[in-house]
């Protein structure tokens, strides 16, 4: 793209476009992960859906690779493209609740927290992810899980409708009514078919929530995993679990004769009130040991939703693994433990998120999303500010994830896959789906135009 043709493009948008002899250019191309340093030939900033629809077009008629960045980070550097065009959302950030219907339409700008704020005014909420700076769009795409999946599902199960932008510059309404074979692949497929530029989110009743976490001393991580997965099942959906094996980070509010020791965590949040949160929380606690510390409380949801932004600014150092586990046997907690004990990092860590209960009560093809029969889904990410950390986190999480994968299943969540996987990993995150959603891409995208993403390769 010439200086000339960046120029024409800034008189199709309202937005800014910003290319590499203008001054924001590197704030405008760095992205959440500094593990990657790419450089697009421009950035748009997009307005509004007819800023993207000039945006798209030009980049397809101008034979441009284009990635489409949302409202937070993608952790495989997805958000970017070398020598192409990135059509940036962040700054369509539109938000509107209806409290009657218990609806948001929510633009694709958006991040997590920007939906927690607004739903929270009217005692509601979306069941969404963990850290509030997450982009609602990515993070939805790919199906969403979190604190609230097991009593209300994925991001995806609580989607009515996407306004999306084609390959070819049409603008779409995607739901169960209208274009039907659409609205199955957004739910899950990522970003393959289109630009959503909006989404139509059901709300459920979550104000107060009883959470916070708990961490014992690593020493007892066998005890504590294992009495976890047994657990688990017979937890009320009200509860979601996640537990973590990680290290304490040396700074506030952390006890300082705590820091830079291994834990492990169960990081809880119960929808509903305190006191029944805590019995709860009763039958799994009273089999375990004193904990190094016991945080849960009463708290607002978007307040539980922002407790780890803190520690996971923009531009450090990322690589992780994701995979699908059914069961947790003794010798994969071996495996585990032998991992986590070599952390190269104080932010390094693994997490097990529960996926089931309401999850499970969705069929595997009912939406792109494969794996509705699993009971966690895990991610393995070695974390660390210093660029020169870079290699050995990578090192770190590639070995942990060697270790523990012969006792997962073949697939992964795609926010928890990195760009390097290959394709093999992508169908294998699809499973039985893939064939169904290269149709779609075929009829949708059949140049493939929307590649940089977990590439579903339009059917032949």
């Amino acid at each position: 793209m010439s200086d000339d043709a960046v120029a024409t493009l800034r008189t199709m948008l309202r937005g800014e476009v910003i290319g590499r002899r203008d001054p924001g250019y590197d704030e405008a191309r760095a992205l959440y992960n500094g593990m990657f340093d790419k450089r697009p030939l421009a950035v748009a900033r997009c307005a509004d859906v007819a800023d993207v629809i000039a945006a798209v077009n030009h980049a397809r008629e101008a034979g441009l690779d284009i990635a489409v960045r949302g409202g937070g980070h993608n952790g495989a550097g997805l958000g970017s493209v070398d020598d192409g065009l990135v059509i940036d959302l962040s700054r369509m950030r539109g938000l509107r609740v209806d409290p009657q219907a218990r609806t948001a339409r929510v633009e694709a700008g958006c991040t997590q927290g920007d939906v927690d704020h607004a739903t929270h005014a009217f005692g509601l909420a979306v069941p969404a992810g963990i850290i509030s700076t997450t982009g609602i769009a990515g993070l939805t795409l790919s199906g969403g899980h979190g604190y609230l999946s097991r009593k209300y599902g994925l991001t995806i199960d609580n989607l009515l409708e996407a306004d999306v932008v084609l390959a070819d510059g049409r603008m779409v309404v995607a739901s169960p009514e209208r274009n039907e074979d659409l609205f199955w692949a957004l739910r899950g497929g990522g970003g393959n078919f289109g630009v959503v530029t909006s989404f139509l989110f059901r709300l459920h009743p979550v104000s107060t929530v009883f959470a916070g976490p708990i961490a014992w001393d690593q020493a007892h991580a066998r005890e504590v995993m294992r009495a976890y997965r047994d657990a688990l099942p017979k937890m009320p959906e009200e509860l979601g679990v996640f537990l973590g094996l990680k290290t304490v980070p040396s700074t506030a509010p952390f006890p300082e004769p705590l820091w830079g020791k291994r834990i492990c965590l169960l990081m809880c949040c119960y929808a509903g009130e305190e006191s029944e949160g805590r019995k709860a929380m009763q039958p799994l606690l009273e089999q375990l040991p004193e904990p190094w510390f016991n945080w849960m409380g009463a708290m607002p949801y978007p307040a539980l939703q922002a407790m780890f932004d803190p520690l996971m600014p923009k531009g450090m150092q990322w690589y992780w693994r994701g995979d699908f586990v059914r069961s947790l046997s003794d010798e994969a907690i071996e495996a585990h433990l032998d991992s986590a004990a070599r952390t190269p990092s104080e932010l390094s860590l693994m997490h097990l998120y529960p996926i089931d209960g309401a999850v499970q009560r969705v069929a595997n093809d009912a939406t792109a999303w494969n794996c509705r029969d699993a009971t966690w889904s895990m991610v393995i990410a070695g974390i660390d500010p210093n660029p020169q950390m870079a290699g050995q986190v990578t090192r770190w999480a590639k070995s942990y994830w060697d270790a523990v994968h012969p006792f997962d299943l073949d697939g992964a969540y795609t926010n928890f896959m990195m760009e390097d996987e290959g394709e093999a990993r992508v169908r294998a995150a699809f499973g039985e789906n893939y064939g169904r959603l290269a149709e779609v891409k075929k009829r949708y995208d059949p140049a493939n135009l929307f590649h940089v993403n977990h590439n579903i390769r339009p059917a032949a």
